[in-house]
């Protein structure tokens, strides 16, 4: 223990919370000690020399002298590799059974003495010592897995990271046994698993990272971590890791997951092109996991289709109700229900909207979950009620910890029931949350989660219309160590049973598992609403994110864009970002920004911790009232199409925040592109992340065009300058767009932005249903330029059947080129 992470410990979480966090991380310490045996001596293996292959429907088998590959093509053009005996299942990413086998893929020899799989969209070439390449139809190389190797002993080290990957043992020649393999009764094995990708690679993805959305070289941890108090864009791991990676190539885009939900290590080296060919040094990948199965998927194709692939796999992203794509406000520190109808007055006085308020942890009873400080909020359902009334839902934070308290609802509960995780020796496992001493329900047991979601009954009844999950991580104070549970610690493990080391990244997801499932069990007719600070693969299936305790500060906005465009390449679509950073007072300029930035995210939410500056647009001046005023009016005008992105996002797994290279992978100049977005197919967003911009450069990817602000129109690829005052940020229309916007009357028009002649151009409408699970219909439209008027034709129909305002001029000049 250093004693400066106490003096922390003790300033986060005051000096009783401090102390109890000492004595739960010497508990922590304790149990591993006893629960995990230290690790001996190790010994390393490769796969060796190939014996043989076996076909099996959408592939086969390929033996070695150690180990065992599987290889699996699903219908849907998905590759499965699994070594050592490894089976997509069980597995918590995938949504319900792996995809079938596609029946049509060939296993034959290869020249080399390896062997092939061959399907209509790619083939997987194995060598005769264990080295995987994925080529296209073509014969392109998209990516080259090197021979595994694995570390094997008898336990793990008190803190269960286990020796150094390149540790003692040299590599075994004499064949293993079926006795012997891996899943037959041995010990758990660490694993590394290297890759090579083309020269001009890069790497996107691996969940919430506040560097990015392109990943430099460098390690990423995949451990779900509090960086407690704050974070910037230098910290890692933070809320929600993924082994998930988006690699982006002029030969080609592939999407890789390597399904373990270990501790384990990401490192990256971005290649080098040389002056002539055979001169390139690839990109590199390398993963070191602590245990678990040696298993990955691969999805080749764009970017539009590796994502609808993902989400085939992972699970449809769940649709928020249409009030949950308005503007959120949120504070940790509401003094009690009085304050909330003043803020939420101020709003309505001010012709502010405002979807939702958001209540944290202070509205609790002594910060005991589905509790009421009745103090505070003597009638919270009214409450609840009144603001609904005038177009403002409540959404209430769900912690997972319990006090340990005798005497209380969901302790005694959850006692009664055996619901929490405990320890080698049976006995619950306790940590420090804000409550105090707490216990934590076990969410890999279906009956566990079946407990929880009932507990979501009390939260509706207090009027919320939906939850954010928060410290499920999940977080335990430490004064020293990992802030987390012990890894000893035993959890259920859907039935097969394991500890904390395997459980603890799928823990918020499978809380959140719970939520929707409770939400959806109790409040059948309404689509839940849930967003989670942590999870994994597979989350979107149940909700959003949001992201975490950014630091305030011009490098916090930053990173907030990275987190969002992040999430999205991982497959989570609805996230954003705390307006004005959690943990300081913003300067006048720096929120306004943050706020511009926020309003063409999907969750749009202002958001501070207790002791922070309030964030209320008034606060900041007349002026950034003004602005901000501007930016919630267009976020309301827009809420057509967000609506539409929202389901688009179901249908094909699409993020609505796309990077600039969506559909332009082969434009390295937009792939290193990380200041601007994309808003569905048609907006491309520059927000200005510098502080006194008042002008900016936007990057255009190919076609026209057109300022929003100005209706002048540019062409691309190129970049141009574009006024950025404090009024508003640069905003982009794709030339032939036809976004679905809210009209002067309430209802629904159509912007078209004048299309290229020749050159039709597109745009759909997806009718909200409301908030429940009514099948929304899908209007499409094209437009056309004819004899210089704009013509909007509805799919099916002779007239678009909505009121038109065609926007935009003639180009007069084309971008600097640079």
């Amino acid at each position: 223990m250093d004693a400066r992470d106490l003096v922390r410990s003790v300033k986060v979480v005051g000096t009783a919370q401090g102390l109890r966090s000492l004595r739960s991380a010497w508990r922590r310490r304790r149990s591993d000690a006893v629960g995990l045996p230290p690790r001996g001596p190790e010994r390393a293996r490769v796969p060796g020399e190939v014996l043989g292959a076996d076909p099996q429907p959408g592939g086969g088998v390929v033996r070695f002298a150690r180990s065992s590959l599987l290889v699996r093509v699903t219908a849907g053009g998905a590759v499965f590799c699994g070594w050592d005996g490894a089976e997509p299942e069980p597995s918590y990413a995938l949504d319900g059974p792996c995809p079938d086998a596609d029946e049509r893929v060939r296993l034959e020899p290869d020249t080399d003495g390896g062997w092939r799989v061959v399907s209509e969209r790619v083939t997987v070439t194995v060598s005769r010592t264990g080295a995987v390449e994925m080529r296209t139809p073509g014969g392109v190389v998209l990516r080259r897995d090197l021979p595994p190797r694995w570390w094997e002993s008898a336990g793990a080290d008190p803190e269960g990271r286990g020796v150094d990957a390149g540790g003692p043992g040299a590599v075994g020649d004499e064949p293993l046994t079926d006795g012997e393999r891996p899943g037959a009764g041995r010990a758990v094995a660490r694993w590394e698993h290297r890759s090579q990708v083309a020269a001009d690679a890069r790497f996107f993805g691996l969940g919430g990272r506040a560097s990015g959305p392109r990943l430099r070289d460098g390690s990423y941890r995949l451990w779900n971590t509090d960086p407690g108090g704050s974070f910037g864009p230098g910290d890692d791991p933070l809320y929600l890791t993924m082994p998930v990676q988006l690699v982006v190539a002029d030969a080609g885009t592939h999407l890789v997951f390597h399904d373990n939900s270990w501790d384990g290590t990401v490192t990256l080296r971005e290649g080098e092109e040389g002056e002539g060919s055979g001169h390139d040094r690839p990109g590199g990948c390398r993963i070191r996991m602590e245990g678990g199965p040696l298993r990955y998927w691969v999805i080749v194709g764009t970017p539009a289709r590796a994502l609808q692939g993902w989400a085939a796999l992972t699970g449809a992203p769940a649709v928020p109700p249409s009030w949950a794509l308005g503007h959120h406000h949120a504070r940790w520190g509401f003094g009690g229900q009085e304050e909330v109808r003043r803020v939420v007055a101020g709003y309505r006085e001010r012709e502010l909207p405002l979807s939702a308020l958001h209540l944290d942890i202070d509205h609790l009873a002594g910060h005991r979950v589905f509790t009421v400080d009745a103090g505070r909020y003597p009638d919270l359902p009214g409450l609840a009620a009144e603001l609904r009334e005038g177009g403002t839902r409540l959404v209430s934070i769900v912690d997972p910890a319990v006090k340990a308290e005798p005497g209380t609802a969901a302790y005694d509960s959850g006692s009664a029931e055996e619901v929490f995780v405990r320890d080698a020796r049976g006995r619950e496992v306790r940590g420090v949350v804000w409550p105090g001493e707490a216990v934590f329900p076990d969410f890999t047991d279906p009956r566990v989660r079946k407990w929880w979601g009932g507990l979501y009954a009390e939260r509706l009844a207090q009027g919320f219309s939906g939850v954010w999950h928060d410290m499920n991580e999940p977080v335990s104070f430490a004064a020293f160590g990992d802030p987390t549970l012990p890894r000893s610690a035993r959890h259920a493990l859907e039935g097969r049973g394991g500890d904390h080391r395997e459980a603890h990244n799928v823990y918020g997801l499978a809380m959140a598992r719970a939520g929707y499932e409770g939400l959806l069990e109790l409040r059948p007719e309404e689509r839940p609403f849930l967003f989670s600070r942590s999870g994994w693969a597979g989350l979107q299936r149940y909700g959003g994110s949001w992201s975490g305790d950014v630091a305030t500060g011009w490098p916090g906005l930053r990173a907030s864009l990275s987190l969002v465009l992040g999430l999205g390449l991982s497959g989570v679509p609805y996230s954003g970002p705390d307006v004005g950073g959690f943990t300081g007072s913003p300067s006048p300029e720096l929120y306004l920004r943050w706020f511009q930035l926020a309003s063409y995210l999907p969750l749009f939410r202002t958001h501070s911790a207790i002791w922070a500056g309030r964030r209320e647009p008034w606060e900041f001046g007349e002026s950034v009232l003004t602005h901000a005023a501007a930016a919630l009016h267009e976020r309301q005008r827009l809420l057509p199409y967000f609506v539409t992105l929202a389901h688009e996002a179901r249908r094909t797994g699409a993020p609505y925040a796309r990077p600039v290279w969506w559909r332009w992978p082969k434009d390295r100049a937009l792939r290193d592109c990380e200041d601007a977005f994309l808003l569905g197919d048609a907006l491309l967003v520059a927000p200005v992340l510098e502080e006194g911009a008042e002008r900016r450069a936007v990057r255009l990817p190919r076609g026209r065009w057109y300022d929003t602000a100005t209706g002048r129109a540019y062409e691309g690829p190129g970049q141009v300058v574009l006024d950025a005052p404090l009024s508003r940020v640069p905003v982009l229309a794709r030339a032939g767009a036809v976004v679905p916007v809210a009209g002067a009357d309430g209802g629904v028009e159509l912007e078209a932005w004048t299309p290229v002649r020749g050159r039709p151009g597109r745009g759909t409408l997806v009718v909200d249903p409301g908030d429940g699970w009514d099948r929304p219909e899908v209007v499409r439209f094209v437009s056309r330029l004819r004899d210089g008027e704009v013509a909007v034709e509805r799919e099916g129909a002779a007239e678009p059947g909505y009121p038109v305002r065609v926007r935009g001029e003639a180009p007069k000049e084309r971008p600097r080129r640079h």
